[in-house]
């Protein structure tokens, strides 16, 4: 049995741990809530955006499919995945899940006799991928706690610019969906091409209306108009899953830190006892060595 010492020892150990823990679920409460307003904020926009693409593209008609980033390619022989993780861990199985639903449809992809392009932001998912011996053809990294709409843009210029230029024919995006504070859920977007995107369908809450438009007069013409939104489409879509897992990640790891503070409390209470018990073993102990000395007297 360890000595009362020791285990007080380990017992200012934990205590010290708990501390940090419960800092770091302080500190990402109040994160989160400005993460969740900036994701409020963003939703009207990303509407707007929509909608106004939608409208455009019904306009433009034909002439959609002369655009070179709404041109869809004859086959899918290689695919580029993006993977946003985070910069740090400490969140629970934020970062894992991620990776293995990439890694997991990257399988099948190359079971099908596809080639696979990995992109990812976040230093977890390049570490992560060049550790598992996976190219990473774009790296996006220090931003993670805190997107801008910058980041987004980056992103979404290499990815688009790897379509246009036919060095990949399709793009999967894979983000944590900020559900609730516990809840962060794995989702599966398909940005390019744009025909399998959600650009062109009609989303909850938006006007399913559009058959006036001979209403609306373009100045320039639609297909001017259409390619000018396309871009901002796929950074706002980009900009919106960085927010996403920006808030996915601070539920996440505010709810490893609350069950890592529970946790040390069990801890310290085993350890609590276990000293009692070590205290009395060396009361009882010298108790005898008192009485055997007396015995020894008599």
């Amino acid at each position: 049995m360890a000595s009362q010492r020791d285990v007080k020892n380990r017992i200012d150990s934990v205590k010290n741990i708990r501390k940090i823990t419960r800092a770091m679920e302080m500190v990402a409460a109040a994160r989160l809530r400005r993460a969740e307003q900036r994701i409020a904020h963003l939703r009207p926009y990303a509407s707007a955006i929509r909608r106004m693409t939608r409208q455009a593209a019904e306009a433009a008609g034909g002439e959609v499919g002369k655009l070179p980033i709404l041109r869809q390619h004859e086959s899918e022989d290689t695919i580029a995945i993006l993977l946003v993780t985070a910069d740090r861990g400490l969140a629970g199985a934020f970062n894992s899940q991620i990776l293995r639903a990439g890694t997991r449809a990257a399988a099948e992809y190359e079971h099908e006799g596809r080639a696979v392009s990995f992109y990812a932001s976040g230093r977890r998912g390049v570490s992560s991928l060049t550790f598992r011996g996976r190219e990473v053809l774009g790296a996006y990294t220090g931003f993670t706690e805190r997107p801008a709409y910058s980041d987004a843009r980056e992103i979404a210029e290499d990815l688009m610019a790897a379509y246009v230029d036919g060095k990949v024919d399709r793009v999967d995006v894979f983000y944590n969906g900020y559900v609730s504070p516990l809840v962060q859920e794995v989702r599966r977007e398909t940005l390019l091409p744009l025909q399998e995107a959600t650009i062109l369908e009609v989303q909850e809450g938006e006007d399913e209306d559009t058959g006036h438009h001979a209403l609306v007069e373009y100045e320039p013409g639609p297909e001017e108009i259409l390619e000018r939104l396309i871009p901002d489409y796929v950074e706002i879509s980009l900009y919106r899953a960085l927010l996403e897992s920006t808030a996915s990640e601070l539920g996440a790891r505010m709810t490893a830190m609350r069950n890592a503070s529970e946790n040390a409390g069990e801890v310290i209470d085993d350890l609590t006892l276990e000293m009692n018990r070590a205290r009395q073993a060396e009361i009882t102990q010298e108790i005898m060595e008192v009485v055997a000395g007396a015995e020894a007297l008599v």
